[in-house]
């Protein structure tokens, strides 16, 4: 099975990391499609859009699994979305309203899908590059020492004189086992405009692919038309349904899903069902992959032309 951080380790051409640690292997079959696979490894589901809360922990293991591998000479990875600092208090429990209450520990750490997902990009020996946007604030330049120290190419950050950088408070409930998130966004927001021609160009140069998690979409949009262009292969991070997401899915090759948006995007009455609707409706999309927390992930592999599987299903008929 490959997990997200695999495909991308793939598509870079870098050998997996193997575990024996997989307890639990099903398969499903659909026509055209590839099986769909569900596993309970925790090592190798490790996902590029499940990180927001494990970024500092995650550092010894990436840098064991980069250890291993050996790397290709251009490995350029670009993305464009949310780099925030988050505000981890862990509790003993979800406090009621108007309840006060302790927190048992607190962290302060990089934020943000795109931003973790590049921390990860770099821990496993890439090259990552990252467009977003902070303000000139002590969280801005948290943020941007953070992604720099951790080996994050920000120079393509824009950096405003005005606003706030984003920020999240994020209430992790010790009893349940979940986590609370209140995030302020970034403001002003990112406008394509703030990306020069020659910036997006030089961003794009040697990049092997381009990662969108769904935030800065007018921006995203831009660059991901570029790279469609010059045959950059794009991963589309689809956490929720927002603004502009679309257009971005109708550009993605790879699509990385959470557990509730396969069925909410797509109205499928289940996920595996919802997996198969998504590769119909995106004709350009190899895979999709959705993350299933504890229970790791589950994949839909697009196997046959979908063309081929329409005259299939008509002659059937």
């Amino acid at each position: 099975m490959m997990s997200p951080s695999s495909m991308l380790s793939s598509h870079l051409h870098l050998p997996l990391h193997s575990s024996s640690s997989c307890s639990r292997l099903t398969t499903t079959f659909f026509p055209c499609f590839s099986p769909i696979r569900l596993a309970t490894n925790k090592t190798n589901v490790m996902s590029l859009s499940l990180l927001s809360s494990i970024r500092a922990s995650s550092s010894s293991s990436a840098h064991e699994i980069s250890s291993c591998l050996p790397l290709p000479e251009n490995r350029v990875v670009l993305g464009c979305g949310a780099a925030c600092i988050d505000y981890l208090a862990t509790v003993d429990s979800y406090p009621n309203p108007d309840d006060k209450i302790r927190s048992t520990s607190l962290k302060i750490q990089g934020g943000g899908n795109a931003g973790n997902a590049l921390t990860c990009a770099a821990r496993l020996g890439l090259n990552p590059r990252l467009i977003s946007k902070v303000a000139d604030d002590a969280q801005g330049k948290g943020i941007l020492e953070e992604l720099e120290a951790d080996g994050v190419d920000t120079s393509f950050f824009v950096v405003s004189k005005e606003g706030n950088s984003p920020f999240t408070y994020v209430i992790v409930d010790k009893e349940t086992k979940t986590r609370t998130c209140i995030h302020t966004p970034l403001d002003p927001p990112m406008m394509p405009n703030e990306l020069p021609q020659s910036s997006l160009l030089s961003a794009l140069e040697s990049a092997r692919l381009v990662y969108f998690d769904g935030r800065l979409y007018e921006t995203a949009l831009v660059i991901g038309k570029e790279a469609t262009r010059r045959n950059i292969p794009i991963l589309v991070d689809a956490e929720k349904k927002r603004e502009g997401l679309d257009d971005l899915l109708n550009l993605a090759n790879y699509v990385v899903c959470s557990a509730r948006f396969p069925q909410e995007w797509t109205e499928a009455p289940s996920i595996p069902s919802a997996l198969v609707s998504m590769l119909l409706r995106l004709p350009n999309v190899k895979f999709v992959i959705v993350t299933l927390g504890e229970d790791g992930c589950m994949m839909l592999e697009r196997s046959i032309n979908i063309l081929n599987w329409k005259r299939w299903m008509w002659t059937a008929c």
